[in-house]
């Protein structure tokens, strides 16, 4: 098929909608001046950060009480402070720092005079915490800025981030003579020529369809959107009903196949499934007017029509990842409506349906950054790689920025070599138009949960979804929050099967079978069931050792038909120009 750009057929081969007057107002010359701001604040709204600080402001200095309380602690911890400075006490008698808080962990950190500066730092840093929160009168949202921006500029002063306060710093200084800072200058050097800078570190690259995305298959369908990979059977026999999976397009789709012993493809093939990916071609600034909905027509809908052909007859599995699995959500939901019975059941991969709940992410999500957000895409028709990854990053800084630093530029170490920080630094663009619609009718205004969500013209409403459900969430998502992917409970009409495992929004999925997979609990709910909340569900549900793979897998030979012999690959005497083995051209795109 001929490349041709996204714009011509977006909303269905017809010229792209315009913006409605409600977001048509500003001018090009004010939405420039945005655009232009942006780089300076890392894509942050100021009038966002501004309005926050005002509101946190105005309401503590209306609270003389609350005031005189904070002067008061602050007065005492640094009584604790200065006697616990002449009067030695034993390591962290004054605070310890959390359980997930890495930065203090090694032994060094228990002897003076660092274990005093740790203390130091985490008493002011939960001090801050105390002054930026319970504000009363202060909105949750403008709580939640202040807090978390307060706790990131905190978070430059740790003494971990130092060379001259880092004990770990200084003894690795000793034993090396000196060598950790010449390799560390040669390690920062290496990341700021790099032409394709790792976000991870890693001194190797994983090599797509060599590394990484391997499992055989090949390419069976492509429109301007997707390529649709089928792959090979891996047994004699399969079970008739396919699975298609729908990957977040926010990054590439081999999350999903990594090297051999991380590819939930592979597994699937192996316990004799039939096994279709959409893989999603990475957007230009050409693209800018290609809609949330064309995600849904040219995506699912087109891969769906294409596995039918293929595999005619039977009903589809299909799962969902992340922003794949909320699109996922939103075709099930019109299909439901329409009276389209083609999907056999549903799976969500840490996917949300309601935004409410929807993490730290949502600190950046008001109509001030919106629609800042907005004019940064307006200029470049995409929201580009740095600041989604920037966001992310953010969201981590502990692991994903200064921990990084003090390893690989202090301490002159290099991270191991993964195929998964291989993937994480391999990110896609996003259309200005999808990106916008997503933040507002998803983010901002909770629609889909709320059905006024369009699909067609016409609202959908996931309670219109009635096939059986596997929903899957991770305790430590920043992401996809558990909590939020559990509403699924309130909203779809639908036997639901949760399933929680360890691990964050990445690595809680990419869990195979083996000694490091991080154990899980899992507990159905019948369509016509009660509702159980989610904290009473943690404390019933029963927890399984392994992998939560294999629980999906059971889950999905219960509900499929007896072994067949596997279905042709690609549509056959189709006279189209040959197309790809897996993993494709669009994957490869940069």
């Amino acid at each position: 098929m001929p490349q041709t750009d996204l714009a011509t057929v977006a909303s269905g081969g017809q010229p792209a909608l315009q913006e409605s007057a409600k977001h048509a107002g500003p001018s090009d010359s004010d939405r420039a001046l945005h655009a232009a701001l942006a780089p300076l604040t890392g894509g942050l709204s100021p009038s966002a950060l501004g309005m926050a600080y005002a509101d946190w402001l105005s309401h503590l200095a209306w609270s003389p009480s609350r005031r005189l309380d904070l002067a008061s602690d602050a007065l005492r911890r640094a009584s604790q402070l200065a006697e616990a400075t002449v009067r030695p006490a034993p390591p962290w008698s004054l605070i310890a720092p959390q359980p997930q808080d890495r930065r203090f962990a090694a032994p060094d950190w228990r002897q003076p005079p660092f274990n005093l500066m740790a203390q130091a730092f985490l008493l002011a840093e939960e001090w801050w915490h105390d002054a930026t929160t319970g504000i009363r009168g202060v909105s949750r949202q403008n709580e939640k800025i202040v807090e978390f921006s307060v706790r990131q500029l905190l978070d430059v002063f740790a003494p971990s981030n130092y060379a001259a306060t880092n004990p770990e710093v200084i003894r690795r200084t000793f034993e090396s003579r000196g060598e950790n800072f010449a390799a560390g200058l040669q390690n920062w050097s290496e990341d700021v020529l790099r032409l394709t800078p790792h976000q991870d570190g890693t001194a190797h690259e994983f090599k797509v369809g060599k590394d990484v995305a391997v499992t055989p298959g090949k390419v069976v369908y492509r429109n301007e959107l997707i390529e649709l990979i089928q792959y090979a059977p891996a047994s004699e026999q399969v079970h008739p009903e396919p699975v298609l999976i729908v990957p977040a397009w926010i990054m590439k789709y081999y999350i999903l196949d990594l090297s051999p012993q991380n590819s939930l493809v592979k597994y699937l093939t192996e316990h004799g499934f039939t096994v279709f990916m959409i893989s999603w071609r990475n957007p230009t600034a050409a693209d800018r007017d290609v809609s949330l909905e064309d995600y849904c027509r040219l995506g699912v809908m087109a891969a769906l029509d294409v596995v039918g052909r293929i595999v005619p007859d039977q009903k589809v599995h299909a799962a969902g990842y992340c922003l794949g699995g909320t699109l996922l959500s939103i075709a099930a939901a019109a299909m439901g409506r329409d009276g389209d019975d083609r999907l056999k059941s549903v799976t969500l991969f840490a996917a949300q349906t309601d935004f409410t709940e929807a993490g730290e992410l949502t600190l950046f999500i008001n109509e001030s950054q919106v629609a800042f957000l907005e004019d940064m895409m307006w200029k470049r028709g995409v929201l580009d790689t740095t600041q989604m990854s920037g966001a992310f990053q953010m969201l981590r800084s502990n692991d994903l920025i200064w921990s990084k630093m003090v390893r690989e530029y202090l301490m002159g170490e290099r991270s191991e070599a993964s195929d998964l920080m291989s993937w994480n630094a391999d990110a896609t663009r996003m259309p200005y138009r999808m990106h916008s619609e997503y933040l507002r009718k998803l983010f901002l205004d909770n629609d889909l949960a709320e059905g006024r969500y369009m699909v067609d013209g016409r609202a959908i409403a996931l309670s219109d979804i009635h096939t059986p459900m596997f929903v899957v969430g991770t305790t430590r998502d920043h992401v996809a929050p558990w909590r939020s992917a559990f509403k699924i409970h309130l909203l779809a009409d639908a036997e639901v099967t949760f399933c929680l495992t360890g691990g964050g929004h990445n690595a809680g999925i990419v869990s195979p079978p083996g000694p490091k997979a991080h154990g899980y609990q899992v507990m159905k709910k019948e369509a016509d069931g009660s509702y159980v909340g989610p904290d009473e569900w943690q404390a019933q549900a029963p927890h399984a050792d392994g992998s939560w793979w294999t629980e999906w897998v059971g889950w999905l030979d219960a509900r499929s038909g007896e072994k067949v012999a596997p279905p042709p690959i690609g549509l056959a005497g189709e006279p189209a120009a040959p197309l790809p083995d897996a993993p494709g051209s669009y994957v490869l795109q940069v």
